[in-house]
């Protein structure tokens, strides 16, 4: 039996984030190629809306059932399922010709794909010690945003070469090879990823979600995942629309505004992680750094709405690469949250719900923006939502959960 040395340990982890890569992209990826879309396919703004509620509905409720199986698959078998999955769902879009066949391949890949988020939590969980698993979540996350970051340069230049179908497809074969390279590491590997001890496990192994749902602590974080992961969708899937409407931008030219949006959201993933790791060596209590970590960060996504109020372009860019970067100190917080709260045997499961219900908030705000934008009403109501959205959702969380501690959740690894 191979060693799960800290070398490999982190080497594994690097490599199903380079596959996040590929899945973190093939969402937002229909938000740059929408004009080329929209002339194949006679769309408007209320069509790309739909499109875009159909793939966030189909990830939500796959939700349902990806964080059980990744609880009973294992590490191993999950991640080979889930890639393989959602990697062909991106390359059925090669042989889309109607907007029939668009609907089903997004579907599918939202499916699919929500694979990713139970199974990234599950492996943190298995792999890190608790007080290092808030850095490994901000180390992926940013991993994950590269492929967002440099999502705008490279798609544009390959939708010319090879058509907006080609582009698509490039995100399966990526997620192919990254598995072939994550198998050949984890041969011989024995992923201690089952319950550390009964004794902390909700007595619901022949039920997959009853007890987890009469849980306070999972309605506590998941309430918290629909109001913020609300906000996170709209601006991946409507970011793009936005600037171009309101600045006149190509697709070549939103290359580097939408770049400095989702720097800042992988900058945001690393300093959160990075701090919330110094201050828990520090003694700072979990429940501190978590919510500390919080209230920062939706204080970083309050002045959104000044963005309709400033002239200059660059400004606005600026200002929303600080907006993403709240959400992700926000989003690793929560997910931090689950690893504290949650014994390791149930932590897919309810990653799973709570990504049910944050799919399930961007897929209303995904829609509702299709309608308020087709009907006149711009973007402004959408901007005010948004920038209270995560104070509310820490309001909740510290209603529902006001000390968190880890005497229930997810052990060190032996």
């Amino acid at each position: 039996m191979k060693i799960l040395t800290p070398q490999l340990r982190w080497t594994l982890f690097g490599i199903l984030c380079i596959a996040g890569i590929f899945n973190a992209m093939d969402r937002p990826i229909i938000a740059i190629l929408k004009p080329d879309m929209s002339a194949s396919f006679g769309w408007d703004d209320k069509d790309f809306g739909d499109l875009a509620f159909y793939t966030q509905v189909a990830a939500a409720v796959s939700f349902l059932f990806t964080g059980w199986l990744v609880d009973r698959l294992g590490v191993r078998r999950s991640m080979v399922a889930g890639v393989t999955a959602w990697s062909f769902a991106a390359m059925a879009h090669g042989w889309a010709t109607t907007m029939a066949h668009v609907i089903t391949a997004r579907v599918g890949l939202g499916a699919t794909e929500a694979v990713q988020t139970p199974l990234t939590i599950k492996t943190v969980a298995t792999l890190f010690d608790p007080d290092k698993r808030s850095f490994a979540f901000g180390v992926g996350t940013a991993i994950a945003s590269i492929g967002t970051i440099a999502l705008p340069f490279f798609i544009p230049p390959l939708a010319d070469a090879f058509g907006w179908r080609g582009a698509l497809i490039f995100g399966g074969v990526g997620g192919l090879l990254a598995l072939v390279a994550w198998l050949l590491l984890a041969r011989g590997i024995k992923f201690n990823d089952a319950a550390e001890d009964e004794t902390l496990d909700y007595n619901d192994d022949a039920a997959p979600y009853g007890p987890v749902l009469r849980e306070r602590r999972t309605w506590a974080i998941c309430i918290a995942k629909a109001i913020s992961d609300a906000t996170w969708w709209f601006i991946n899937f409507w970011l793009a629309d936005y600037y171009r409407k309101a600045y006149g931008l190509t697709t070549e030219q939103l290359a580097v505004p939408l770049a400095i949006a989702f720097a800042g959201s992988a900058l945001g993933a690393l300093a959160a992680g990075w701090v919330s790791t110094r201050l828990l060596e520090r003694g700072w209590s979990v429940n501190r750094v978590r919510k500390t970590v919080m209230l920062i960060s939706a204080l970083l996504v309050l002045p959104l709405p000044l963005v309709l109020q400033i002239n200059a372009f660059w400004p606005v860019a600026i200002m929303m690469g600080v907006v993403m970067a709240g959400h992700q100190g926000f989003s690793l917080s929560i997910f931090s949250t689950i690893t504290d709260v949650v014994p390791r045997a149930k932590v897919g499961r309810v990653t799973a719900f709570g990504a049910f219900c944050g799919n399930m908030g961007g897929a209303g705000i995904v829609k509702l923006t299709g309608i308020l934008v087709a009907g006149g009403y711009g973007f402004m109501p959408l901007f005010l939502f948004a920038a209270v959205s995560y104070l509310l959702a820490l309001g909740w969380l510290h209603l529902l959960l006001p000390e968190i501690r880890r005497d229930g959740g997810a052990q060190p690894v032996a």
